[in-house]
C-alpha cells in the first residue's frame, strides 16, 4: 500500500499476509493521568470495532495493563502488556514487559530496560515536541535504535509530525507502527497496525513481527471536537489530581 494525505487518513506498509493481526498499541486508561475511561470499556470499544490485540499505553504506570491482561479474554482480545515511558528525552512506549520501568532515565537506559525483559521499544510521535516526542532530544542513529517508529498518531494537526516519521522510518527501513493515542475509549481503534502473526503465536510472535517490520498501518484523524474534549478533559483531570495530593 502507498500513503495519502495524512490529514484526511493514512495507510502504509508492505507485504503480502496470509495472517494479518489488528492491532491498537498506544491507548490511556484512568489510570494515565490524563485518561478518561476504565479499562473495560477501553476492551469493549476494541471489541466492537473488530480489534484483536490492544496495548494499554498508561503513562508511566502498568496497572491499567495488568488489568487489561486479567479480562481481555472476556472480551476475545490479545492484551499486549505496555507503558509510555516518560524518559529524560521524551516518550517511549514499551511493549512486552511486566514490570514498570521508571521515568526519568536517559533515553538509551530506557531502550536496554525494555529489551532486558524482551520487550520492544516503540516511538510515538517522534517528531511532536510539544507532545514529549524526543526527535529534538536525541540524534538521528539514537532515534534509529528504536525497534519500531509510530508513523501515524490519530491526534495530529497538520500531519506534518506523522509525515516526518514515515519519511525518517522509511529512509532507514525501520519497522512501522500506529497509534490512535486514545485518552476517551471511543476513540480506540482510530489508528492501527495490522500484523503478519498467527494469534496462536501469542504476544511473544506479534512482538516478533512487529520488530521484523511485517506490519501495515492504517489510521485516520480524530475529529477535532474529541481532540478538544480529550485535551479539556485531561486538564481537568490533572488539575483536580494536583489538589487531591496537594491535601
Amino acid at each position: 500500500m502507498s500513503g495519502v494525505d495524512a490529514s484526511i487518513g493514512f495507510s502504509s506498509g508492505v507485504g503480502n499476509f496470509a495472517v494479518v493481526l489488528a492491532a491498537e498499541l498506544h491507548t490511556h486508561s484512568a489510570a494515565s493521568h490524563d485518561g478518561r475511561d476504565p479499562v473495560d470499556l477501553l476492551l469493549r470499544q476494541a471489541a466492537a470495532v473488530d480489534l484483536d490485540a490492544i496495548a494499554i499505553t498508561d503513562h508511566d504506570r502498568m496497572a491499567g495493563s495488568r488489568e487489561a491482561q486479567a479480562i481481555g479474554p472476556d472480551y476475545g482480545l490479545m492484551v499486549i502488556p505496555g507503558i509510555e515511558i516518560s524518559t529524560a528525552a521524551g516518550h517511549v512506549i514499551g511493549l512486552g514487559i511486566n514490570e514498570r520501568i521508571p521515568r526519568g532515565l536517559s533515553y538509551g537506559e530506557t531502550l536496554d530496560r525494555i529489551r532486558e525483559q524482551s520487550g520492544i521499544a516503540i516511538i510515538p510521535h517522534p517528531f511532536q515536541p510539544s507532545r514529549h516526542g524526543v526527535a529534538p532530544n536525541v540524534t538521528r542513529d539514537e532515534l534509529a535504535a528504536a525497534d519500531a517508529i509510530e508513523v501515524y498518531n490519530s491526534r495530529l494537526l497538520t500531519g506534518r509530525a506523522n509525515r516526518k516519521a514515515e519519511a525518517f522510518a522509511t529512509s532507514r527501513s525501520l519497522p512501522m507502527t500506529a497509534g490512535s493515542d486514545a485518552h476517551i475509549s471511543e476513540m480506540v481503534g482510530q489508528a492501527v497496525t495490522f500484523v503478519d502473526a498467527e494469534p496462536s503465536e501469542g504476544i511473544a510472535g506479534v512482538l516478533s513481527a512487529i520488530a521484523a517490520g511485517e506490519t501495515i498501518v492504517d489510521g485516520k484523524r480524530t475529529p477535532w471536537r474529541i481532540s478538544l474534549r480529550q485535551a479539556a478533559g485531561g486538564m481537568r483531570r490533572r488539575i483536580h489530581r494536583r489538589a487531591m495530593d496537594w491535601w
